[in-house]
Formats: structure tokens, C-alpha cells, sequence
């Protein structure tokens, strides 16, 4: 028992990105902002939006800048502050970001 907990604390150690996200948007569905006002948040801020998702209870914003490049916004539900903003290649996939956060490809 005493292993397994060691092995799980070193497993969240190595992986402190993933644990945050999920920390970062956790707020009561009442406290959301709707998606109305993501949606006036990606036009003030010049993108295209081809879809707004929930993921890991963040809004995700997935569309292109103003300069026509795909991109993934990650938006806290509840302050709309932007978490994250990744480019995408034309086949979707994620690029390394500044964080160092791996792509998904």
C-alpha cells in the first residue's frame, strides 16, 4: 500500500501541467460565464471560431487568428482569463508551447 501511494505521488510529480488544468477551471456551473461571451471574447481578440467545447471544465475555443493560423484557446469558464493559447498544424495536431507541454500527435 505504502508503494502504491509513492508511485502515485511521483507519477503526479512528473506530470504537474495536467494536474493544474483541471485545478485551473474548477468553478460551479452557476459561475460560468455562457458561451455567448466566449464567443465576444474570440471576436474582440480577432479569431475565427469553428468550435467552443468544454475539456477538463475549461472552454475551448477551436478556430484561427487574424492571420489565419489554427489555433486551440483554453478560456476559464468563470473570469474568461485565456489559459492557454496553442497553434495547430493543418492536420490538427499541437505544437510544443513555451510551457513545454508535449503536442498530441
Amino acid at each position: 500500500m505504502r508503494l502504491a501511494l509513492i508511485i502515485l505521488a511521483c507519477a503526479a510529480a512528473l506530470h504537474p501541467g495536467l494536474a493544474l488544468a483541471d485545478d485551473q477551471c474548477f468553478v460551479p456551473m452557476a459561475d460560468w460565464k455562457p458561451r455567448e461571451a466566449v464567443t465576444a471574447l474570440a471576436a474582440r481578440s480577432g479569431w475565427t471560431v469553428r468550435r467552443i467545447k468544454i475539456d477538463d471544465g475549461c472552454y475551448e475555443i477551436d478556430g484561427t487568428d487574424a492571420q489565419g493560423q489554427r489555433i486551440e484557446v483554453t478560456v476559464h469558464p468563470s473570469t474568461l482569463d485565456i489559459i492557454q493559447i496553442e497553434p495547430r498544424d493543418g492536420a490538427g495536431h499541437r505544437h510544443r508551447t513555451e510551457e513545454g507541454r508535449h503536442d498530441d500527435q
